[in-house]
């Protein structure tokens, strides 16, 4: 049987985060390198949606930018998915790795070292999300497993049925 999904789509994840947690995953978002594209479009919608040209929106200072991407109503999955990345790689590394020891998976300073990971085991994943919520603060926990999922289903599918998870998922 296949499971539902579309609740794990990284705008939707994003659209259920407290405005002053977007606010910052927008101002690491603008200040990533290696969002350039993302940003480009992001230019573009904050334009449309404010009525700026986009010469205008370039201009601003990146916590002006923040602002605005944080208050769009709709973001792009590329969008939402990349300031995702960007927050919980700058803020959230602590909990990734530990996660990842739980799990057993080798990884950087909570960046996963291999190109495929294997599907973990769902008593494994069940297991270390218990731990990690035991550690972490809940609404922090639920983001990050429901980030995994929005990012790789076909091997962190097994999260979303989780309680842990959840609290993203019925919050706003």
């Amino acid at each position: 049987m296949e499971q539902d999904l579309s609740a794990f789509r990284p705008s939707k994840l994003w659209r259920r985060m407290p405005l002053e947690q977007r606010i910052d995953a927008a101002g690491l978002f603008w200040a990533d390198e290696q969002s350039a594209d993302q940003q480009l479009e992001a230019v573009g919608s904050i334009a449309t949606h404010m009525k700026f040209r986009p010469r205008s929106v370039l201009g601003l200072a990146d916590d002006r930018k923040a602002r605005y991407l944080a208050g769009l109503p709709n973001l792009s999955d590329a969008i939402a998915a990349r300031a995702l990345v960007s927050y919980h790689l700058a803020r959230q590394r602590p909990m990734m790795g530990a996660f990842l020891d739980l799990l057993g998976i080798p990884h950087e300073n909570g960046l996963i070292a291999e190109e495929t990971v294997p599907k973990p085991d769902p008593e494994k994943l069940r297991t270390a999300a218990a731990d990690l919520a035991a550690k972490y603060p809940a609404p922090d926990v639920a983001l990050y497993l429901a980030t995994l999922v929005s990012q790789d289903p076909d091997t962190w599918d097994g999260l979303a049925e989780l309680p842990q998870t959840q609290p993203v998922l019925t919050s706003a």
